[in-house]
């Protein structure tokens, strides 16, 4: 029932716009390790080209993804409908994570609402998009985005913030060097422990 395309097409791109969440797939290559899968919500996804994507990624209480991606790259970001026709859209990809204060961040940044606690964007090259049938999953009505998260961070305010990263976004639960731990541990970000 699933088709393979290797680039995205308009009515993926459509699709995709249509979406309130998605889900972000990554794990090490160490088959003890844990694969991880985190949801996304807000307004938060790029599409950058045909086989390119971004996301604003907010700060966490893990940094999963930005360790798997420093380690391997491999990344799968899933779409689905919970109204509408039934369709599954993954992109799988190679992904980068891009920190503030490069340059690169000063290119894609502006494509974004910067919301409270942003900590980096993930950005991910495309080699593969398949789409499936979702004909086994429910529907679910959108009521809104849920602030939660972007209260706390402003609650923290910048240094509670970079606290934070120093303290829970540095490594990955199987121990793994995060993006963020590889530039503080250097002292790229200017941030003092």
């Amino acid at each position: 029932m699933g088709k393979l395309f290797e680039v995205m097409q308009p009515e993926h791109e459509a699709f995709i716009a249509k979406q309130h969440i998605f889900f972000v797939g990554s794990a090490p290559l160490d088959a003890e390790g844990h694969v991880n899968l985190s949801p996304k919500g807000h307004d938060v996804l790029r599409i950058l080209s045909q086989t390119e994507v971004a996301y604003l990624d907010l700060t966490g209480s893990g940094n999963e993804t930005s360790a798997h991606l420093e380690e391997n790259g491999r990344i799968t970001l899933m779409f689905t409908a919970f109204d509408g026709p039934p369709m599954i859209l993954r992109l799988y990809g190679e992904g980068r994570v891009v920190l503030p204060g490069t340059s690169e961040w000063e290119k894609l940044a502006p494509r974004f609402t910067l919301l409270p606690g942003a900590r980096q964007i993930i950005v991910v090259s495309i080699h593969a998009v398949k789409t499936s049938c979702g004909f086994s999953i429910p529907f679910y009505n959108y009521e809104g985005e849920r602030n939660t998260l972007q209260q706390w961070a402003v609650h923290q305010g910048e240094q509670g913030i970079n606290k934070y990263h120093r303290e829970k976004n540095m490594m990955s639960m199987d121990g793994l060097v995060t993006t963020i731990g590889q530039k503080l541990s250097t002292g790229i970000l200017g941030i003092e422990d």
